[in-house]
């Protein structure tokens, strides 16, 4: 099912041709070099199939190149996990790239992640000059979920190594057609419900977080994709958390019924009477969100 390559670096990429070179070039750099590099190309109209084909054809490591019609950054990583035929992945994005020892880094804890309860590995981002993105993971925590490191106060990206196998037990991400996003943490989440990591202290990405990309542009998502932010706040109140944080995902379900006309997803919530007493709290933050989104 595997091939012998230890891990695919996976890239879903979207018009980035002017920026995907520094993800090659830091791939190029790598002291480690069992890894393949997969490049999911989500519709993009501009010189990206030409940029990739360069590089293919000059050998330097091993790419492979997908392209589909536009489906979002989820439709996107189903295709990519879909096509990895490795045993581990990482989702590196097309804005982003590695540090010259980050292949190194996760090979040498693959020895630790055979175990059948652990889903892969978590380790850390930082920015361009190198100071990290939100918070380190304490030394002394070596495995959990990674909804523990949020619980317990960590803050920040953090960047996950996954399993191949165990991706593939759980549901692709759903496609709602016009929609262009759905939370990626849902997958996180399901497999926090049976699986823990391992912690890194290793730095494995270098975020350079762009004017266009979804994390400087989180309200408008909101507003453009309630069927999708939907179905992660129907998923998170499934599973257990505090009173505090489920009260915020019944105000969010309230909005994102409103934003998409669809008010079953208010009679499909697991906590109804929660839901009830978020609806009018979640009318002002609908409102709120359609003044900054005007």
């Amino acid at each position: 099912m595997f091939n012998t390559k230890g891990i695919t670096v996976f890239t879903p990429t979207f018009n980035r041709a002017y920026c995907l070179g520094q993800l090659y070039e830091s791939l190029l750099r790598q002291t480690a070099t069992d890894f393949c590099w997969l490049i999911v190309d989500d519709g993009s109209s501009d010189t990206t199939n030409d940029l990739v084909a360069g590089w293919i054809a000059a050998q330097k490591i091993p790419i492979t190149y997908c392209y589909q019609e536009n489906q979002g950054m989820h439709g996107a990583h189903n295709t990519a996990y879909a096509h990895i035929k490795t045993p581990y992945n990482v989702c590196i994005d097309s804005d982003d790239y590695m540090p010259d020892d980050a292949i190194a880094q996760i090979l040498a804890h693959l020895p630790q992640l055979e175990a059948s309860d652990c889903a892969g590995m978590i380790g850390l981002d930082c920015d361009p000059q190198g100071k990290l993105i939100g918070t380190p993971i304490p030394a002394q925590w070596e495995r959990g979920t990674l909804n523990d490191l949020y619980r317990k106060g960590v803050t920040g990206d953090k960047k996950v190594v996954l399993k191949t196998a165990v991706v593939r037990q759980f549901p692709s991400y759903p496609i709602y057609p016009g929609e262009k996003l759905v939370p990626l943490g849902t997958l996180y989440l399901q497999i926090d419900q049976h699986y823990t990591f391992l912690y890194t202290p290793a730095v494995l990405c270098v975020v350079d977080y762009q004017p266009d990309g979804s994390s400087n542009t989180i309200l408008k998502q909101y507003k453009v994709s309630p069927r999708g932010f939907g179905y992660a706040r129907l998923l998170r109140l499934r599973y257990p958390d505090t009173f505090v944080n489920h009260f915020k995902q019944a105000m969010h379900l309230v909005s994102s019924a409103l934003f998409s006309g669809d008010f079953s997803l208010l009679t499909r919530s697991p906590r109804p009477v929660l839901t009830l007493l978020a609806f009018l709290p979640g009318l002002a933050l609908h409102a709120y969100i359609r003044f900054k989104t005007r």
